[in-house]
């Protein structure tokens, strides 16, 4: 029977979290052949911009007497071993180049942390309404500005609460992946992790079992996440361009989506776009490009409004279908973006991952 993680009334209190464990996952098997992804850059490129970063939380009850955070991080060891296999380019790193950087899946592997927080999630949960403390959930090493190789651009962190149940919490470079791109991958890890454990005789424990190798609750309290960004505060809003022949290249087409949906959102929360922004433009497997734009030159009513987008939001991700342990759903889930260090609004443009890849996701981030 699962077991809700309900809170007990206690006072609200501020405790920290204890990191238990920090490793490497990386591909059950050397990716061969390997292909790059070229990302280019304007002249003027702040090296701020590598900071740029998606962030989900997602919440799990304790589904069973046997289940724990512990024990779901042992066995992702091995499944997103299996995973990164098919998609090599999470294990991946940036690499710099003359003028531009490289995406390069070069089995560096992911980063993943496992930690404990003496609160229960529930409460967790009601607190992070009134502060801004979800960011002690994940996971993220600030990308090295001149040697960008050596830094991982996938981190996942597993937090046990005192109440049994936990969170997954993940941190993806945007220049690795967009949102979507990045859900689409974690439900198909989660199918391979529950394949994985299906085959497994219960109850056996992960060879990588947290608890075997550490009093839990004795590790010093730290942060883990970047203290340049961690306050930041930011408002994303998505659209999609719906059944249109897909122009990716078309700099012109672009720029006039661009600006139906930046009417959109200045529409919507009665704000303009900063001055100055960033556009983020991907292809599932080719070229990534980004561009300083200034609103003055983007902004052209009678050009875009002919162009379709509809309003959507983060539950158009899907998040709710990645289930580490079959029928055990996410109660809560959590997303937004960084804007790095230098805090500019983010507009970012890439295709869906159907089959056709008929339409385009525009994510425009807006810092408060």
């Amino acid at each position: 029977m699962a077991t809700n993680c309900n809170g007990n009334g206690a006072s609200i209190f501020s405790p920290k979290l204890q990191v238990e464990a920090i490793q490497t996952v990386i591909p059950m098997k050397i990716t061969d052949p390997r292909f790059s992804r070229r990302i280019a850059i304007p002249e003027n490129f702040d090296l701020g911009n590598l900071q740029r970063r998606f962030h989900m939380v997602l919440y799990y009850n304790k589904a069973s007497e046997t289940d724990s955070g512990w024990i779901v991080a042992g066995w992702f060891k091995e499944s997103l071993g299996s995973a990164i296999v098919e998609n090599p380019i999470f294990a991946g790193r940036l690499r710099k180049l003359e003028d531009d950087f490289e995406l390069v899946p070069n089995d560096s592997g992911v980063r993943m942390l496992e930690a404990n927080f003496p609160m229960n999630m529930v409460d967790f949960i009601d607190l992070k309404k009134k502060e801004n403390i979800e960011n002690e959930l994940v996971y993220w090493e600030d990308i090295h500005e001149t040697s960008p190789q050596f830094s991982p651009l996938f981190l996942i962190q597993v937090t046990n609460f005192k109440c049994g149940g936990y969170s997954i919490g993940i941190s993806c470079s945007l220049f690795l992946a967009d949102p979507f791109a990045m859900t689409s991958f974690l439900k198909s890890w989660s199918k391979i992790h529950n394949n994985l454990v299906s085959q497994i005789d219960s109850p056996k424990l992960p060879a990588f079992y947290t608890p075997n190798f550490t009093k839990i609750g004795s590790s010093p309290t730290l942060s883990t996440t970047s203290p340049k960004t961690k306050n930041q505060i930011t408002n994303t809003l998505i659209f999609k361009n719906p059944k249109t022949p897909l122009k990716m290249n078309n700099n012109e087409f672009l720029k006039n989506l661009t600006s139906k949906c930046i009417g959109e959102i200045e529409g919507k929360i009665g704000k303009n776009i900063s001055s100055n922004f960033t556009i983020l433009v991907k292809e599932n497997f080719g070229s990534i490009k980004m561009e300083n734009c200034s609103r003055e030159e983007i902004i052209k009513e009678e050009e875009s409004g002919l162009l379709s987008i509809i309003s959507t939001n983060w539950n158009d991700l899907g998040a709710d279908k990645v289930r580490f342990i079959e029928g055990n759903e996410a109660i809560h889930v959590s997303c937004w973006i960084i804007n790095g260090e230098n805090n500019q609004d983010l507009v970012m443009i890439s295709p869906t991952n159907d089959e056709d890849n008929s339409e385009l996701n525009i994510i425009i981030t807006i810092s408060n």
